[in-house]
């Protein structure tokens, strides 16, 4: 993988990590492939039990699309008339998105600095997002004349209502740590300093915990935005049935019953 996305695993936490900082860890086409690929890669992997997005320097956890390359990309599309600039939605951040989301562990975003456009979609990808107190959040797109992509029109309003969602894509601004804490953006705000060692903390006890569960868990949570009551407690039965057959149940009956914490097996 390109060294604009760091990729590493350790004792089934799989790290993820934005690598351009000098760019505010923009997007660019290097970018995007690498962070794709990686994303698959941890999302696929038996052995990883949870993944922790991340993002080098203190500026920035990623602000969207790389413009100054965007911008030579749309003159050649013009010139050449293939249109092929903003294929990158369907080819890169659709896959990432879908990546994360799909993933059957969780995943922990550790959000450093500003998150804007396809930035803050990638942090709401994740499941659970601690922050740093210097972080912001923007949607950008309208600021640029476009319009939202990386999931943001289906994760933005389910995190912080519809109304509210609207009035940060139609009046792009930034959004303080506090503030989207306050909104649910954030699952966790902690001092910048701390915020590597807290997220590190929170991703390997994931890591350790019951992964079939967790897995039942994003699939239950997934369903039930989209169905009805009654369908859903019909998919919590079929999903609790799976999670009640796995080993990690049984280790976690035991260990309560013996008052030990339980050391889970992932299966």
């Amino acid at each position: 993988m390109a060294d604009t996305v760091l990729y590493e695993v350790s004792d089934g936490l799989a790290t993820i990590t934005l690598n351009r900082p000098e760019a505010m860890n923009a997007m660019n086409i290097a970018t995007k492939v690498a962070f794709r690929d990686a994303a698959r890669t941890a999302a696929d992997d038996e052995a990883v039990r949870a993944i922790l997005l991340t993002a080098a320097g203190d500026r920035a956890f990623c602000v969207g699309q790389d413009l100054k390359e965007h911008i030579g990309l749309l003159a050649s599309d013009k010139q050449s008339g293939s249109g092929q600039t903003m294929s990158t939605v369907r080819e890169h951040y659709n896959p990432i998105v879908r990546a994360l989301t799909g993933a059957a562990k969780p995943v922990v975003a550790a959000v450093n600095g500003v998150a804007a456009g396809a930035g803050f979609g990638f942090a709401l990808a994740a499941d659970y997002r601690i922050v740093a107190d210097t972080a912001a959040f923007n949607t950008s797109f309208a600021g640029v004349a476009l319009t939202a992509d990386s999931g943001i029109s289906w994760t933005l309003p389910r995190v912080i209502g519809p109304s509210r969602a609207a009035d940060l894509l139609l009046f792009p601004r930034s959004i303080t740590a506090q503030e989207a804490y306050e909104w649910g953006i954030a699952n966790r705000v902690v001092p910048a300093a701390e915020l590597r060692a807290e997220a590190q903390k929170v991703a390997r006890s994931l890591a350790e915990g019951p992964t079939v569960a967790y897995a039942a868990l994003k699939e239950s949570l997934a369903y039930g935005l989209s169905h009805t009551l009654d369908e859903t407690l019909e998919k919590e039965d079929e999903l609790q049935a799976r999670a009640g057959a796995s080993e990690d149940h049984g280790i976690a009956v035991q260990a309560f019953v013996n008052k030990e914490k339980p050391k889970y097996l992932g299966r």
